[in-house]
C-alpha cells in the first residue's frame, strides 16, 4: 500500500477525511484541558497577595507558584503511559475529579499558612497532567496529516491559565479567598461527569500490551523523546514560566498593581494560546522544523531586548508579545513533530516525557528569576540566559532535529541535490 507522501521537514501532503465525531472529541478534550489548567494556575495570580499577607520572601513566593508546575510536569510521565494503556475516556474524568480535591482544600482551609499552601499546591499539580491525557487521546482520532492542527487546537486549552489570571484576583476581592476555588471546583466536577458520559476513545486506538516499566524504557530509547523534550522545555516551559511569574515581574520591575499585572499576563497567555493551533497548522503545511526555527529565533530576540528592561510602552510590550507568539507557535510545532514521528502505541508515553520536560522547563525559571532579583536587584541576567538558551535551541533544531526528521523520511542529509532528495523518499 502506498504511504502518504511528505514534503520537506515532514509535512504530509495527503488529506484523509476526518469523521465528525473526532471534532466533538477534540472539542470536549480541549474544554477539559482548559478547565484543568484553570485549576492548575489558581495560585499564580494570588502570589503577590500571599506574599504580602503571609510575609513571604521572593524565593518562597516563587516556590509557591512553582510547586504545582513541578508536580504537574513529573506526573505527566506515568499519566501519559497510563493513557496509552487505558485511554482518555477513563483518564480524563479521573484526572479532573482528582483535581477537585486540592482545589476545595485550598479554598476552604489551605490558604492560611505557607506550609498549607505548599501542600495544596503539591496536589494541585494533578491538574497539570491532563495534557498527557489529551495528546494521545486526540492524536488517535486524527490522521497524521491533520494531527498538527488537531493537537494545536487541543493545546489552546492551556488558555485556562488566562481564565485564572482574569478572574481569580477579582473574585477574591469581591467575594473572599474561597470564591475562585469553589467556582473552579464546581465547574471541574461537572466536566468530570460530562467526560465520563460522553468521551469515547478512537475505534482504532492501538493498545500496548507491555508492562508500564517496559513501555517507559522503550520510550526512553526513542530519539524523538529527547529531542521533543529539549525543545518543549524551552517553548512550553517559557510559556509556563511567564504565565506564573509575569505578575511578580511586572509588579516588582515596573511597579504595576496586582490587577494590572494580572491583566497584562492574561494578554500574554491569550496570544500564546491563539498561536498554538497556528503553529500546528503551519507545521502540517511547511513542516515543524521550519516553525520551530522561526520560534526559537523570535524568543531569542525578544528576551535579548527585554534584558535591558525597556519601557513597557511600546518596546517592552512588543518584546513580550513577540515571545508569547513564538512560544505558542513553537509549542504547537513540537507536538506536531511528536505526532508525526512517535510510534502510534507510544504517543502517550512520549507525550508524558516531553510534557514533563515542558513543565520542568517552567519550574526552573521562576526560581532563577526570584534568586537573581534577590541577589542583584535586577532581572536582566535571567532574561539574558533565556536569550542564550533560545539561540542554542535554534542551532539544535536546524541541525540535530532536521537530520533526524530527514532520516525518518528516508531523505539524504541537508545539502544533497534536489533530485537525490526526491528520489530517496519512500513511495
Amino acid at each position: 500500500m502506498l504511504q502518504p507522501t511528505a514534503r520537506r521537514d515532514g509535512a504530509p501532503t495527503d488529506r484523509t477525511p476526518v469523521p465528525g465525531r473526532a471534532w466533538l472529541m477534540l472539542a470536549l478534550a480541549t474544554l477539559g484541558f482548559a478547565l484543568d489548567f484553570w485549576a492548575w494556575a489558581l495560585l499564580s495570580p494570588l502570589g503577590p497577595r500571599f506574599k504580602d499577607g503571609l510575609g513571604l520572601t521572593s524565593f518562597q513566593q516563587s516556590l509557591l507558584v512553582a510547586v504545582p508546575v513541578l508536580v504537574g510536569a513529573l506526573g505527566r510521565i506515568p499519566v501519559g503511559a497510563l493513557t496509552d494503556r487505558f485511554g482518555g475516556r477513563l483518564m480524563f474524568p479521573l484526572v479532573s475529579a482528582a483535581t477537585v480535591v486540592p482545589v476545595i482544600y485550598l479554598g476552604l482551609a489551605g490558604h492560611s499558612s505557607f506550609a498549607a499552601l505548599l501542600v495544596g499546591g503539591f496536589f494541585l499539580g494533578i491538574g497539570g497532567t491532563a495534557f498527557a491525557v489529551g495528546v494521545p487521546f486526540v492524536s488517535a482520532w486524527f490522521p497524521p496529516e491533520r494531527r498538527g492542527l488537531a493537537i494545536g487546537v487541543f493545546g489552546a486549552g492551556m488558555g485556562g491559565t488566562a481564565i485564572s489570571a482574569l478572574t481569580t484576583v477579582k473574585l477574591v476581592e469581591a467575594n473572599g479567598t474561597a470564591a475562585p476555588f469553589v467556582l473552579t471546583a464546581v465547574v471541574l466536577a461537572a466536566f468530570a461527569v460530562l467526560a465520563a458520559v460522553v468521551l469515547r476513545d478512537a475505534p482504532a486506538r492501538p493498545v500496548p500490551t507491555e508492562s508500564l516499566p517496559r513501555r517507559l524504557a522503550a520510550t526512553a530509547r526513542l530519539g524523538i523523546t529527547w529531542q521533543g523534550s529539549a525543545l518543549y522545555a524551552l517553548v512550553f516551559g517559557g510559556y509556563v514560566a511567564f504565565s506564573v511569574y509575569l505578575p511578580t515581574y511586572l509588579k516588582t520591575g515596573y511597579g504595576l498593581s496586582p490587577a494590572d499585572a494580572s491583566n497584562r499576563m492574561a494578554g500574554f497567555v491569550l496570544l500564546a494560546v491563539a498561536m498554538r493551533p497556528v503553529g500546528g497548522w503551519l507545521s502540517d503545511r511547511g513542516g515543524p522544523v521550519r516553525v520551530l526555527s522561526w520560534a526559537m529565533a523570535a524568543v531569542a530576540a525578544g528576551a535579548a531586548v527585554q534584558a535591558f528592561t525597556p519601557d513597557l510602552a511600546p518596546l517592552g510590550t512588543v518584546a513580550f508579545l513577540v515571545m508569547a507568539a513564538a512560544l505558542g507557535a513553537g509549542s504547537g510545532a513540537v507536538f506536531a513533530l511528536v505526532a508525526l514521528v512517535a510510534p502510534a502505541s507510544k504517543v502517550g508515553s512520549v507525550t508524558g516525557v516531553v510534557g514533563a520536560a515542558g513543565g520542568l522547563g517552567g519550574f526552573v525559571p521562576p526560581l532563577v528569576m526570584g534568586s537573581v532579583y534577590g541577589a542583584l536587584g535586577s532581572y536582566a541576567l535571567g532574561l539574558a540566559l533565556l536569550a542564550a538558551v533560545a539561540a542554542a535551541a535554534l542551532v539544535f533544531t536546524v541541525t540535530v532535529v532536521r537530520r533526524s526528521l530527514a532520516a525518518r523520511d528516508g531523505e539524504p542529509p541537508p545539502g544533497a541535490r534536489h533530485g537525490e532528495r526526491r528520489a530517496s523518499r519512500r513511495p
